[in-house]
């Protein structure tokens, strides 16, 4: 399937690793242009620009800063930006509630929610320009089931599944839509790094970070398929939310969780 995407040009943020590296890659492969934002630049997303169309900023983008300058150099290199895709997103195992302070929480939130306000509002006056456009937010399945270990990360995420509705019904009227993903458990560094949940839940269940991942959490959590997601498998459906294949899809929230959420 075509979708389309070819010299649109899209913004990434958290783009060095991950789910958003996946994304820059898949968009980039269809023939896209991608300005990257990342604290740093990866090996693999230096990579990419051997080959490809892709401008890497350097950036804290919890910040106002950050967020400024990203959209001022897509805007610098290309003179327009169609697709927005917020993928920023941290966090770090917590103990319990009453062991997080206000400034992790405001760290947090900082990280999870106001980064796609701040990149939002700093984008869409120039995918307004267009005449047509696209914003698709990661968000996370903890937005729907929070858990303690993640109380600060799920409680941001949830307030960015309820911007995208907000945002959805101010500007689909005028040809932008906004969407959200909410994935499970991904084969990302989030989890896989040192230090990360992997390792965390492996302490807790006696075994080692790989057999965390691909037995202890996917038997614990109730995932169907039996298997976390893969970072380009939420990459494939986020191509398809930014293309014009999706022309009458906004609004919505898209969990891509191997069935570990059992209502609908």
């Amino acid at each position: 399937m075509d979708l389309e995407l070819t010299d649109k040009v899209a913004v990434v943020t958290g783009a060095g690793k991950g789910i958003g590296l996946a994304i820059t890659e898949a968009f980039l492969r269809e023939g896209g242009r991608v300005v990257a934002g990342s604290r740093s630049e990866t090996p693999e997303l230096a990579a990419l620009r051997e080959t490809y169309d892709v401008a890497f900023v350097a950036g804290d983008l919890a910040t106002g800063e950050g967020v400024d300058a990203l959209i001022r150099a897509a805007m610098e290199r290309h003179g327009r930006i169609d697709v927005l895709v917020n993928n920023v997103g941290a966090t770090q195992p917590r103990s319990d509630f009453l062991s997080i302070d206000d400034t992790q929480w405001q760290r947090g939130f900082d990280v999870n929610f106001f980064s796609a306000v701040r990149a939002s509002r700093a984008a869409l006056p120039h995918l307004l320009a267009g005449g047509a456009g696209a914003v698709v937010n990661i968000s996370s399945l903890n937005a729907r089931l929070p858990y303690p270990t993640v109380v600060d990360y799920s409680a941001a995420k949830a307030a960015l599944t309820s911007l995208t509705k907000a945002l959805s019904e101010e500007f689909a009227p005028r040809g932008v839509r906004v969407n959200s993903i909410a994935p499970g458990p991904v084969r990302t560094p989030f989890w896989t790094a040192p230090g990360g949940f992997a390792e965390a839940v492996a302490a807790g269940a006696g075994t080692t970070a790989q057999e965390a991942m691909d037995e202890v959490v996917p038997r614990q959590t109730g995932i169907s398929t039996g298997r976390f997601t893969e970072p380009q498998e939420v990459a494939d459906l986020a191509l398809f939310l930014a293309s014009p294949r999706a022309a009458n899809i906004t609004g919505a929230e898209f969990l891509i969780d191997g069935g570990q959420t059992k209502t609908t």
